[in-house]
């Protein structure tokens, strides 16, 4: 039993030291024990042998895919203007140029341009189209109206993607052998051990899996973001005014209300100290002060 538990700290050692470059098979000594003994890391495209079953046969291989061409993350931006009035149609064309080139969106934003009284509009259109068909919208989205930028960026991960394969496979290689260790523990603690590290590496192999899964999508589809603005003033929205008798109208109204609200509040403030002095002055005709001269008596 303290064979088994030692042989799995070292499995434990292996498995964090697995994307070094390593990986490890088992053996079997002459008392029934199964051991570990190290492994090369398989080229890339190569099959390697994962684990040993009791009595040297071979389990299941794991075998590093090879890539064909360079893992490139491709991204773009345009900001197009459109002309006066097309713009909820030039959206529909943005729309169905992805549809039409099997791609999905992923956001989209349009409101009037709150700077101005106008109604000219802007929006923001976010999708993804396959890599392949990367070029082929662009081109689209320039023939739509006329570009004021274009920013085109590319992101090489083929280095990152080889090494997350190589360590996907360690990483299997490790949880093959500490199966076989399973099939061969005798007592409690030695199934604990035994499946405690055999549930961190099943975890590092998920992590793995995502990693590789998002490099996949985001090298199979390119993100493309379209900031659209509608330019000029729609002929509707502007009023005709040679004469200047509404501005005059308008200036005749806001001076008249400015004019009162100045009264209302001028009579706000000194309205307290009238009533105040009034009462006073009352009370004296009425009773008089100490100190006051009074009324003669006829």
């Amino acid at each position: 039993m303290k064979r088994l538990v030692v042989i799995v700290a070292i499995l434990a050692a292996a498995a964090a030291c697995g994307g070094a470059g390593s990986t490890a098979t088992t053996t079997t000594d002459h008392s029934g024990f199964v051991g570990m003994a190290p492994a090369p890391v398989p080229a890339v495209g190569a099959p390697s042998k994962d684990a040993t079953q009791v009595g040297g046969a071979p389990t299941q291989t794991s075998v590093v895919p090879t890539i064909q061409g360079p893992q490139v993350i491709r991204q773009a931006q345009l900001s197009i203007t459109v002309s006066s009035g097309s713009f909820d149609s030039k959206l529909a064309d943005v729309r169905g140029l992805v549809q039409l080139q099997g791609g999905f969106i992923s956001g989209t934003d349009a409101q009037a341009n709150p700077a101005s009284n106008s109604q000219i509009r802007t929006g923001v259109i976010t999708f993804m189209v396959p890599a392949a068909k990367f070029d082929d919208t662009i081109d689209q989205l320039t023939k739509m109206g006329k570009v004021e930028n274009e920013h085109i960026s590319g992101n090489d991960v083929s280095a990152q993607y080889v090494d997350l394969q190589a360590r996907l496979v360690n990483e299997e290689a490790q949880r093959d052998a500490m199966l076989a260790l399973l099939q061969r523990a005798q007592s409690v603690q030695d199934i604990i051990a035994v499946q405690n590290q055999l549930g961190q590496i099943t975890g590092q192999i998920e992590q793995l899996k995502g990693q590789i899964q998002y490099i996949d999508h985001n090298t199979a589809y390119s993100t493309v973001t379209v900031d659209m603005t509608e330019a000029g003033v729609p002929v509707q929205a502007t009023s005709q005014d040679n004469w200047g008798f509404a501005s005059a109208l308008s200036d005749a109204a806001h001076n008249f209300v400015s004019t009162l609200n100045y009264i209302v509040t001028g009579i706000g403030a000194i309205g307290p100290i009238v009533i105040v002095l009034g009462l006073g002055y009352l009370l004296w005709r009425r009773r008089g002060f100490p100190g006051w001269p009074t009324q003669r008596q006829v």
